[in-house]
């Protein structure tokens, strides 16, 4: 299944959603329709989620604390939400946030999918806070 708007894509691989973001700067703007995305697959209990934000140079306050919510969300039915390449610049701003140790971030989407795969690897909310490839 492929799901295409504007700004964001919607991908099903097996029991795997990637959710692409098409933006170089995802705002407040942006932040509900992703919210929206986002809620409606935890809500279906779609468990491994990748968010792929490879393309953004920016990411404001309000659409990384839609990330952060959804990984809340999905850690609540035994989930996971996985990011993918952030920009050098969003990755500070993950940083200087204090959320970079609670997500698992991945070179690529590859990586993100065979990270589902190894058992250990959870988020904060689901385990001990696993370690961050990067």
């Amino acid at each position: 299944m492929r799901v295409i708007t504007e700004d964001f894509e919607t991908l099903l691989i097996n029991d795997l959603i990637i959710q692409v973001v098409h933006l170089s700067r995802a705002t407040f703007k942006e932040a509900s329709q992703l919210k929206k995305n986002l809620d409606e697959l935890i809500k279906n209990k779609q468990k491994k989620i990748i968010v792929d934000i490879s393309k953004c140079e920016l990411i404001d306050s309000t659409f990384l604390g839609v990330l952060v919510l959804s990984l809340k969300s999905s850690a609540k039915i035994g989930g996971d939400v996985r990011l993918v390449k952030p920009h050098k610049i969003v990755k500070t701003l993950i940083e200087r946030a204090g959320t970079l140790n609670v997500f698992n971030i991945y070179d690529s989407i590859d990586e993100a999918i065979r990270s589902f795969e190894v058992k250990g690897d959870q988020n904060y909310y689901l385990g001990n806070g696993a370690s961050i490839l990067v």
